[in-house]
């Protein structure tokens, strides 16, 4: 399913950033808001309203994702935050629904995402969840020993690309409304390494937090949905990289290239080529690494699957 296009509109201020308090958060974002819809976009094109809108599925585990309702209405709610991220949301026919991405660090229990309403005359609520434990597997892998355990003339060069990553990852684009069932970007062999404690040459490492799939090097990789290029390059640990923005905090990553098709601006299709795969960066063989962030958390990307 391919969305509308985005629509395009003169620019406006940067949003303010919601962890400088909880009342300064609301005023700011409702003021924010405001600007949106008189800049004629109005609150309600932030989520579009679809008849059969298919969601991702809702798994309220670390790394999953919960879908919690918003209520009724033909105007969105307002916006909705998890932490200091702000979560997509998508009108459907039982109303308006948060797509509340969980990062894998996540501690099981009481979960709380802010509703920042649109009205000053509106209250803004709190709408709690709960997260149910899951246990990953670990994963022993063998690397090059530089990629397992950087020299300190890496580190710099490692830093740098983390705040790139961050950056990337954290952007949201309100003008534009993602899909929410997609077709994997390659054809392969599927591993079930999300989330998996990874240890590299003896040595414990972050978990894996996105999904591996087997391709000879040189397969075409397809973004599995319309977006624009936010960011490329050549990582350290991640080798030849691409992030793609699909809109409202919704973002993919694809690691490991043999080479990249695509530069940061450009806008993408269903379909279109951002790359070919490869076995750059940390690695064990030729596969690639697919990322799924939704309110940058990095979450399981086959929830977002068609079965």
């Amino acid at each position: 399913m391919i969305p509308a296009p985005a629509t395009f509109v003169r620019p406006l201020p940067a949003p303010p950033r919601p962890n400088s308090g909880r009342n300064s958060v609301g005023r700011a974002w409702r003021t924010f808001l405001i600007a949106f819809a008189v800049a004629g976009i109005g609150f309600a094109a932030a989520a579009r309203a679809a008849d059969h809108v298919m969601l991702p599925r809702d798994t309220r585990v670390p790394g999953g994702i919960a879908i919690l309702d918003l209520g009724a209405g033909t105007e969105s709610p307002g916006a909705v935050f998890y932490g200091k991220y702000r979560a997509p949301i998508v009108r459907t026919t039982d109303g308006w629904k948060a797509i509340v991405g969980i990062p894998l660090a996540t501690e099981p229990g009481r979960q709380v995402v802010k509703l920042v309403t649109p009205s000053a005359s509106d209250k803004d609520r709190e709408i709690a969840f709960n997260v149910e434990p899951k246990a990953y597997a670990t994963q022993n892998l063998t690397v090059e020993a530089r990629k397992a355990d950087p020299l300190p003339e890496d580190l710099k060069r490692i830093d740098a690309e983390t705040e790139r990553t961050e950056r990337a990852l954290a952007t949201y684009t309100e003008s534009r409304s993602p899909t929410w069932r997609w077709t994997v970007p390659v054809p392969g062999e599927r591993s079930d390494s999300y989330g998996k404690r990874r240890v590299f040459n003896g040595l414990p490492r972050k978990p894996h937090s996105g999904m591996d799939i087997a391709a000879p090097t040189g397969t075409p990789i397809r973004s599995p949905a319309a977006g624009r290029v936010v960011e490329t390059g050549d990582f350290f640990f991640n080798g030849n990289t691409v992030f793609v923005d699909h809109g409202q905090g919704v973002l993919t990553m694809y690691c490991h290239l043999s080479r990249i098709d695509v530069t940061a601006g450009d806008a993408v299709k269903e379909g279109d080529v951002l790359g070919l795969v490869g076995a750059t960066g940390r690695v064990t063989g030729p596969h690639l690494h697919w990322g799924v962030s939704v309110n940058r958390a990095m979450v399981d990307p086959a929830l977002l699957l068609e079965k």
